[in-house]
């Protein structure tokens, strides 16, 4: 392994910040006794209590931070109702130590070792706009206006602007969400919310316009905004830009409250500022006992070709460089299509492997959706082949495929697949079945068991397609091809598409997400051979009779739960839970197609504002991904869902109906796509569980520190109250 150390200059705040609202002390007959505070902190502690010329501070962050690890190194509490505060568990290092709150500034940057008393002075803010300058990009982001109801279906540049394809209004607000770019980055942001100096002398109009072009993604996001309606989509930005520099605000936020205000964040660099990270993995989700205070493994998708590696322990950093069946096969990465106001004309990213998603075995191995050759199939894929699965269902190509690092032997191996691969997970199964979704018009197994017993890649993989059960007699037939009309006596394959996210089930089932609008769950059922047995249950969001959604819509990642519900991210602002076993009908044949079990459906609106002007339900968050802490890694008990907030920067935790945010303060632009809980000590209370995630943006300088930023790894723990040691 090579090894890497990313520096991070610690820099000046670039934004005031707080909320607009009046501070929060706590009413004196309110506090909790001083008695709660140790009388001297623990060597490896930091405590004290912050207080402003308003009182004690309750629900701010106190922030330490340092460099003299081997790697940048921070930790995050919160303040109780009496504005004490106790940072536990610090190395033994230097550190810089200060305030930060809503309805404050930053305080004074002090220096300080572990086993110091330390009172803190908080700073209110002095107006409204240094206030709000700490706010959520999701605040921000709310006072985008929408399009009326009324606009769609879209007429077009020579009519509104908005692409005539966008034939509902729910559609653009997919498209302007996670289905959008938000599925890169975040949006909102002081980065997105201001117009960069190098395009100052343009109109705000043609400024979002030259924008997007800006980089090695400018080609897809030119692309993805076409089909939104460039149009509309620069007057909609140029005037949201606009309001902002003439002084608009968003709503205020309110403070960490309640069990939020127990929450521990621990954050490391790794990686480099070139690279961006999409997903880390820490253990076996199976076992999250698993590999219990080991290294964190990261994915770095189309901007380098190297495992990132954190030791949480040591807080030492390192890489592990991949390698491909075919090395001449070239970089995904892209070019430029324009100069970027943080690159210039440089091109950071360079990668053939585009890795994108890791998940640990039994073994502590660490399977990867990985490139492997370029994107055309061998004949063992295609028509005419022996292969089970290739004779039911050819394959001519595919994008991604599989590898795997084994730790105990220091070696990468790349492993060919027929059908492509985006995210990946283990069943529950005795050949450790690993399933895949992106297989294109096929979802892809591999028998890990088989594999690692023989090498023989080809011999232990599968895929099948999407088959209803449409005829209703419970086997799988010959099926009918998408748009073909539904013929009594077949079956019918659904979409020309496959699994975004997938997540096998306790029962053998595989559950996954089918992206676009108003979007579905898949159940798979594989049956004795899935290449000929294998069907799917089909359940889209529900629709009225006008085609307009009823609530949520348009889900992108998702997981099931220990009981077999399935918990998903929605463009609308919303988690949603589907439970089947409340479906009245039935769950195949003719009428078993999309729209058949709506009471299968509930919503929970994420905690952000709704876009303004906008009265229906959701709000401007939409989560990428639904994470569920099947095993009870954070403490709070089994099957809690979890959404990434990626507008919030926080996690966003649902328990027993009621969110928790788990707000990263500190650098502000929080944002991940996955993340993995593990328990390092079952009997060690909270500080033997936690949830690891990473920056996930392909844009680590859009955070308020700036270029040269690296991404980072967070671990979110939950302690019994905010002075808990």
């Amino acid at each position: 392994m090579t090894r890497l150390f990313s520096f991070l200059s610690v820099i000046s705040v670039l934004f005031l910040s707080a909320c607009s609202q009046e501070p929060e002390p706590a009413a004196p007959e309110e506090m909790e006794s001083a008695a709660a505070v140790p009388a001297a902190p623990a060597n490896d502690n930091i405590s004290g209590r912050v207080s402003s010329s308003a009182g004690p501070e309750a629900g701010v962050w106190v922030i330490a931070e340092t460099n003299d690890l081997g790697t940048p190194y921070a930790k995050i509490v919160v303040t109780n109702d009496n504005g004490e505060y106790l940072i536990p568990d610090l190395p033994e290092a230097s550190y810089e130590l200060w305030v930060r709150g809503y309805g404050l500034v930053d305080s004074e940057h002090i220096n300080v070792t572990p086993g110091s008393s330390t009172d803190l002075t908080a700073v209110l803010a002095p107006n409204a706009r240094a206030a709000a300058q700490y706010y959520p990009a999701g605040y921000w982001y709310s006072m985008l206006e929408i399009p009326d109801a009324s606009e769609f279906p879209g007429t077009g540049p020579q009519g509104n602007g908005i692409n005539p394809n966008i034939t509902h209004q729910e559609d653009f607000i997919r498209q302007v969400g996670n289905g959008g770019c938000l599925a890169c980055h975040q949006l909102g942001n002081a980065a997105i919310r201001e117009i960069p100096a190098m395009f100052s002398d343009l109109t705000s109009v043609d400024a979002w316009q030259r924008r997007i072009q800006s980089g090695q993604a400018g080609g897809n996001m030119v692309r993805g905004m076409s089909g939104l309606g460039m149009e509309a989509f620069n007057e909609m930005y140029a005037g949201w830009t606009e309001r902002i520099a003439q002084g608009a605000l968003p709503p205020a936020p309110e403070r960490p409250q309640d069990m939020e205000r127990n929450v521990v964040i621990t954050i490391w660099d790794w990686a480099d500022p070139q690279a961006y990270m999409h997903d880390l993995v820490s253990t076996d989700r199976r076992d999250p006992t698993l590999n219990a205070n080991g290294l964190i493994y990261g994915a770095t998708e189309l901007s380098t070709d190297y495992i990132p590696v954190l030791d949480p322990v040591n807080h030492t950093i390192e890489q592990i460089p991949l390698s491909m069946l075919d090395p001449g096969a070239p970089s995904v990465s892209g070019s430029q299509l324009a100069e970027s106001p943080y690159w210039g004309t440089e091109e950071p990213w360079d990668s053939q492997t585009n890795v994108h998603n890791p998940m640990m075995d039994q073994d502590g191995r660490v399977w990867l959706t990985a490139r492997v050759r370029g994107p055309e199939n061998p004949a063992w894929c295609q028509e005419g082949s022996e292969h089970p699965s290739a004779q039911v269902f050819p394959l001519q190509g595919s994008g991604r495929h599989l590898g795997v690092y084994d730790p105990a032997t220091d070696e990468y191996t790349p492993i060919d697949t027929c059908f492509s691969t985006h995210h990946l997970m283990f069943a529950e199964d005795a050949d450790n079945t690993l399933w895949t979704s992106g297989g294109g018009p096929a979802v892809g197994w591999l028998n890990t068991r088989q594999f690692l017993e023989t090498g023989d890649a080809a011999a232990a993989q599968g895929w099948t397609p999407m088959i209803l059960d449409t005829n209703g007699n419970g086997q799988r037939d010959a099926f009918t091809e998408p748009g073909e009309p539904m013929n009594p006596q077949m079956d019918a394959r659904i979409m020309n598409g496959s699994f975004y996210a997938v997540a096998p089930a306790p029962d053998g089932s595989v559950w996954g997400t089918m992206l676009g609008y108003p979007g579905a769950v898949a159940r798979l059922v594989p049956g004795d051979n899935p290449n000929t047995d294998a069907l799917v249950e089909y359940y889209e969001l529900p629709l009225d009779e006008n085609g307009n959604a009823i609530e949520g819509f348009s889900p992108r990642g998702g997981d099931v739960d220990r009981n077999g519900v399935m918990w998903v991210a929605l463009a609308s602002g919303q988690m949603a839970s589907f439970d089947r076993s409340l479906c009245t009908g039935p769950l195949n044949g003719p009428e078993a197609t999309g729209q058949h079990c709506p009471e299968g459906w509930s919503f929970y609106t994420e905690p952000l504002p709704q876009y303004q002007g906008l009265d229906r339900p959701g709000s401007a968050e939409g989560s990428y991904y639904t994470w569920v802490d099947q095993r009870g890694a954070l403490g709070l008990g089994e099957n809690t869902p979890i959404n990434t907030g990626n507008q919030s920067g926080a996690l966003l935790v649902l328990d027993n109906g009621e969110w928790i945010r788990m707000r990263v303060p500190y650098p502000l632009g929080f944002y991940t796509k996955w993340m993995d809980g593990r328990i390092d000590d079952p009997d060690g209370g909270w500080k033997g569980r936690g949830i690891w995630a990473t920056f996930s943006s392909r844009t680590p300088f859009h955070m308020e520190t700036g270029a040269g930023t690296t991404s980072k790894v967070y671990k979110f723990q939950l302690r019994p109250d905010p002075l808990s040691d």
